[in-house]
C-alpha cells in the first residue's frame, strides 16, 4: 500500500483550473505571478535519477521531467513548494535564487510532455 504525503491527494487528476493556469504558464514559458519563493533546482552531480520528485512534484505544477540521465526542474513551472525536496531520497534539490530562464530544447521536450498529458 502506497502511504500518501500530507499534500498528495488520493487521486491525483488535476483540475480543469489547473490544468489551464500550467497551460498558460507553458505557453507564456513565465512563473506564476503570485509565487512568492524561488524555485528549486536539482545538483545533478548528487542526483541518483530514482523518479521520486517527478512523482512527488504536484499535478498542478509538472515541473519535473526525466531526460534520461538527467532529471531537471523548470523554474518556470515550480512554484518552490517543498513537494519534490520531502521524498528526494538524496537530498539533492535546493532553492535556486540565481535561476535562469529555460532553453529553447527543454521547452520543447515540456510541449511534447504537456500535449500527451489526460
Amino acid at each position: 500500500m502506497e502511504v500518501l504525503m500530507p499534500w498528495q491527494k488520493a487521486d491525483p487528476a488535476i483540475t480543469p483550473a489547473a490544468r489551464a493556469d500550467r497551460t498558460a504558464r507553458i505557453e507564456t514559458r513565465s512563473r506564476g505571478g503570485a509565487w512568492r519563493k524561488p524555485p528549486r533546482r536539482i545538483e545533478s552531480s548528487e542526483c541518483i535519477t530514482c523518479d521520486s520528485c517527478v512523482r512527488g512534484c504536484p499535478p498542478e505544477f509538472g515541473a519535473i521531467f526525466d531526460r534520461g540521465l538527467d532529471v531537471v526542474i523548470v523554474p518556470e513551472l515550480c512554484s518552490g513548494c517543498p513537494a519534490c525536496v520531502l521524498v528526494c531520497p538524496v537530498d539533492c534539490i535546493y532553492v535556486d535564487e540565481e535561476w535562469t530562464p529555460t532553453g529553447g530544447d527543454l521547452w520543447s521536450h515540456v510541449e511534447l510532455t504537456a500535449a500527451g498529458a489526460p
